[in-house]
């Protein structure tokens, strides 16, 4: 049965039952037809793009209206008319379940926990989020669905709020946020796919931002008020950080007591702080190997874990070792290098040594991935016994990754470099 919850004074549910087979309605259940839109009213819909027809096989968007938290989604994945397979994403391109194969007349169900948020702090007093924010699907009162894939298939949905999910806030930059639009990608949406319940990733990354600009932003303020004892937050900043000049500025200043003030917050809560160090940007020398250009903010954060007794991943090392395995060109395929005429209306060749695709987020993703492991975290515990291990001195075939572009593309680069 759907359970309610009282938000800006009436009733909003925050558990669901959803069918899209066309059978005899069930008791709790609702049937959903290709005339289910979403709208306000209803609270739940088809959203975005067009409802699938079931001869299309183009991507769709399912939202459903629910108050801030963790939720187990159930999915049933396939159909007893056709073969499918199935790419599942959430809010701002979340990867859940990458190409899921079904065989006709099989349908396979699959569980996972997705945070949902809004910028509401408390009362009046909201997260300061950026213009082209606005757009983002973090940050909005609807939790989304992306069903994607070659054949999209979608039997039945049920999500129901739960309280006791272990929830990992990530807060960063452009390499760690949510992106929304091809074809920019970052690690912190790819690890996700990677942890099985009752694990739920909760980014609150976004590009440009450093650590004090997160922190008076709100983000911080924000994610505090759904943080618990037994919760992680993930903090890697640098890359914007080492722009900031004038007095009071610097790793070992500013920069050092803005990551401070993470742990602190989190300690006082019982949360686990985990201090990442910063991506490398692909800054080759003339022999071949990666140039540091993040001045010793690195060090800076090394240092502050060892005073603090923080771990530490060294994500900034791992980087390294995984664009020098690639090479000078082959490492231009995990970032967003395209040349021109590769998406709808790129005149121009894309050339970010900085920002990943989605193949370089999934490899850097792992290396978080690997580290978590390194540190004998409690949280490794919850690794998918799918995730294979991984090496970054010896990556992923670039074509043995394969990703379901999104009907949505932004040819301006993220904030940030």
């Amino acid at each position: 049965m759907a359970t309610a919850f009282a938000v800006a004074g009436h009733a909003q549910q925050t558990s669901y039952q959803f069918d899209f087979t066309g059978g005899k309605a069930k008791e709790g259940v609702i049937n959903i037809s290709k005339e289910s839109v979403y709208s306000s009213d209803t609270g739940y819909g088809y959203d975005f793009t067009a409802a699938p027809d079931g001869k299309s096989n183009a991507p769709f968007f399912f939202s459903i209206d629910v108050p801030d938290g963790n939720y187990k989604v159930t999915v049933a994945i396939g159909s007893k008319k056709k073969a499918g397979e199935t790419t599942l994403r959430a809010e701002s391109r979340r990867l859940f379940l990458n190409k899921v194969v079904t065989k006709k007349g099989t349908i396979t169900e699959h569980s996972f926990i997705v945070n949902k948020r809004n910028t509401q702090i408390a009362g009046e007093e909201h997260v300061r989020i950026k213009a082209r924010e606005k757009q983002k699907l973090n940050w909005d009162n609807k939790l989304t669905l992306e069903f994607n894939g070659s054949a999209p298939q979608l039997a039945s949905l049920r999500i129901e709020k739960i309280d006791d999910a272990i929830t990992v806030f990530l807060c960063g930059n452009s390499t760690v946020v949510d992106q929304d639009q091809e074809p920019w990608a970052s690690w912190g949406q790819m690890i996700p796919s990677f942890f099985d319940a009752p694990v739920a990733f909760a980014n609150y990354a976004e590009s440009g931002e450093s650590a004090n600009t997160f922190i008076s932003a709100g983000r911080l303020k924000k994610a505090l008020t759904q943080m618990k004892a037994g919760d992680y937050i993930f903090i890697e900043f640098g890359h914007n950080d080492q722009k900031q000049k004038g007095p009071g500025k610097g790793a070992y200043y500013s920069y050092m007591t803005s990551l401070k003030t993470f742990i602190d917050e989190a300690v006082l809560r019982g949360a686990h702080p985990v201090l990442v160090t910063p991506t490398q940007r692909r800054n080759f020398d003339e022999n071949g190997k990666i140039k540091d250009t993040h001045e010793n903010y690195p060090e800076a954060m090394k240092w502050l874990a060892e005073k603090e007794n923080i771990p530490l991943i060294d994500l900034h090392a791992m980087t390294r070792t995984l664009y020098e395995a690639m090479g000078v060109e082959e490492s231009k395929k995990a970032l967003v290098h395209y040349p021109a005429n590769t998406y709808p209306g790129q005149t121009k060749e894309l050339a970010d040594n900085t920002h990943f695709n989605p193949y370089g987020a999934y490899e850097v993703a792992k290396c978080v991935t690997e580290g978590i492991k390194a540190l004998n975290l409690p949280l490794a515990r919850y690794i998918s016994p799918a995730y294979q291990a991984f090496d970054p001195a010896a990556p992923d075939a670039v074509a043995s990754f394969q990703w379901d572009l999104s009907p949505f593309i932004d040819l301006e680069k993220p904030d940030g470099n």
